[in-house]
C-alpha cells in the first residue's frame, strides 16, 4: 500500500508541474513558445500517465515530445503529419487496456492534426478540443492534479483565443513623432 500511495503522490506532483508549465505555455500569444514549453510539459504527463499506469496515455504523451519537434521542423508536412497519425495508433494498439484509454487516443490524433496543419486560434481550437480529451483521460486514470491541469489549460487557451481576437480587431496606429513643443511640455 505504501508503493502505491507513494505513486499516487508523485503522479500528482508530477502533474502539478505539467500545469505550471502548461499555463505559461497557453498564455503566450507566440506559437513558438508554447510548442517548447508544450514539449516540457508532455515530458511530466508522460510520467504522470506512468506512474497512474495508464499506458496508452503515458505512450502518446511521450510521442507528443517528439511531434512538437517535428512539428516546428516541418510545420504543414501531411507526409510528416500522417507518420506522427500512425505512430500515434501504433502506439495505442501495443499498450491498448480498453474504452478508457479512447481518450487519449483522441487527444493525440486531435493535437497532432491542430499542430502540424493549423495556426494561431484554429490551432488552439483543435489544442482546446483535445485538452477536453486530456481531462476525460486524466479523470479515467484518477490524476486530480492532471484533470485540474487540463481543464485549466483549456480555460487558459480559450482565453489567449479571445486575446488574439481582440488584438486582430485593434486598429493599429502608426508611430508618430510628437512635434517638438508638445514633446518639451
Amino acid at each position: 500500500m505504501e508503493e502505491i500511495g507513494l505513486r499516487w503522490l508523485l503522479g500528482q506532483g508530477v502533474s502539478l508541474l505539467a500545469l505550471a508549465l502548461c499555463l505559461v505555455a497557453f498564455a503566450s500569444k507566440r506559437d513558438d513558445r508554447l510548442f517548447v514549453l508544450l514539449l516540457f510539459a508532455n515530458v511530466a504527463f508522460a510520467t504522470q500517465f506512468a506512474l497512474f499506469q495508464s499506458w496508452v496515455a503515458a505512450g502518446i504523451s511521450a510521442l507528443i515530445v517528439l511531434r512538437i519537434a517535428l512539428v516546428r521542423r516541418f510545420p504543414r508536412h501531411r507526409a510528416v503529419m500522417v507518420g506522427v497519425l500512425l505512430a500515434t495508433l501504433v502506439v495505442a494498439v501495443l499498450t491498448w487496456s480498453g474504452p478508457r484509454d479512447i481518450p487519449a487516443l483522441a487527444a493525440g490524433l486531435l493535437g497532432t492534426y491542430g499542430m502540424f496543419m493549423l495556426r494561431g486560434i484554429p490551432m488552439r481550437i483543435a489544442l482546446a478540443a483535445a485538452a477536453l480529451c486530456w481531462v476525460a483521460s486524466n479523470l479515467l486514470a484518477g490524476s486530480i492534479g492532471g484533470t485540474i491541469a487540463e481543464s485549466l489549460i483549456f480555460l487558459t487557451n480559450v482565453v489567449t483565443m479571445l486575446r488574439l481576437r481582440r488584438d486582430a480587431r485593434l486598429p493599429t496606429i502608426p508611430d508618430t513623432p510628437m512635434p517638438r513643443d508638445e514633446a518639451a511640455g
